[in-house]
């Protein structure tokens, strides 16, 4: 079984890769309103969320059957890894032998933050409910938002402030709401609300740094170095705190390849061909159904009931998000204009 995954999905891979050239060629000869040529972008989008939102409960199955949370985050992106390995070295190793060595500095950096960010993301499902999780991690658009001013020397709108503000409101009500849904550590919700927001901060900056990053390399080279930067990392970590890595049960090992075969690759790669043919305003607001799934998956699968104060917050939180996505939408099409009018 796993094998056919693998091979399906390495076909997936190639598709989307042929797709990917044929939409840039497109988008080129787009106008500023872009029109998708079919529904298949749109089910693309669909299916790429909900093969993200799977994530947080494969992950609490592997837990659950006894693998350390450091150990399912360097299966995760060492499996995906391994997969990419032979596409990249078939189609990219031109690319790989001209990078530079401050691109190179970069991509490794990324991946040092991208362990960081499911170290501590995951570890969170230890203590706290995947509603909780899942909502405070999705939180990292926000988070570069407010370190735009610094990193980027891009100002912040006032609707942007505004949905900071009501973000961090939304953070304390999900606080004050208690619970730790069916989480195999209840002792310490408040641990895994930190632990989130961590995976929310350092995966920011791994945004940061693949937006400076992507203009130059390609996305498949570009997360098959930060992919395997990410997993020795994460290796090493697991090393150093002795976590068994052998003698789980085999339902351990398969939840932990699910979550490198559907929410790190099929999920991300949807995403990726979706941003060929869609808006990547619409395509942000889209991704932020990822809490809203993963919550329905977990209220039936794990039988992990929210609480009215958790619901709230989170409520708040998705709505400063979209508001978030929608400004950064009439703020790239406003650069798009005024770069139109000066070459025109």
């Amino acid at each position: 079984m796993g094998v056919h995954c693998c091979l399906a999905f390495m076909h997936l891979m190639r598709y989307l890769d042929r797709s990917s050239k044929i939409s840039v060629r497109l988008t080129r000869k787009r106008s500023s309103v872009m029109k998708s040529p079919s529904l298949r972008p749109y089910l693309a989008l669909i299916v790429g969320v909900l093969a993200a939102s799977s994530s947080s409960i494969f992950i609490r199955f592997a837990q659950n059957e006894g693998a350390s949370s450091l150990l399912i985050a360097a299966w995760r992106v060492g499996l995906a890894t391994l997969i990419l390995t032979p596409i990249v070295f078939a189609r990219y190793r031109p690319i790989l032998a001209n990078l530079q060595r401050d691109q190179l500095l970069l991509a490794l950096l990324a991946g040092g933050a991208l362990a960081v960010h499911f170290a501590s993301w995951i570890t969170s499902l230890e203590y706290t409910s995947i509603l909780i999780s899942v909502t405070l991690v999705t939180t990292n658009p926000l988070v570069v938002a407010l370190v735009s001013p610094f990193l980027l020397r891009e100002r912040l709108s006032r609707v942007t402030v505004g949905a900071i503000l009501l973000a961090i409101i939304g953070g304390i009500v999900i606080s004050a709401g208690g619970g730790a849904g069916s989480a195999p550590k209840q002792d310490a919700p408040m641990l895994g609300i930190v632990l989130a927001l961590i995976g929310s901060v350092s995966v920011a900056a791994y945004f940061i740094i693949g937006r400076r990053l992507r203009a130059s390399i390609p996305v498949v080279p570009y997360i098959w170095i930060t992919y395997g930067a990410a997993a020795l990392v994460l290796m090493m970590l697991v090393a150093i705190n002795q976590f068994p890595v052998t003698g789980l049960t085999s339902n351990a090992y398969l939840w932990m390849s699910l979550t490198a075969l559907f929410p790190q690759l099929i999920g991300h790669s949807l995403f990726n061909y979706a941003l060929g043919f869609l808006r990547a305003s619409f395509v942000s607001l889209g991704v932020l159904g990822e809490p809203i799934f993963s919550t329905i998956m977990a209220i039936f699968l794990l039988k992990e009931q929210p609480t009215p104060l958790q619901l709230v917050g989170s409520g708040l939180i998705l709505i400063a998000l979209i508001l978030a996505s929608r400004e950064e939408a009439q703020a790239e099409n406003s650069r798009q204009a005024a770069l139109q009018t000066a070459t025109s």
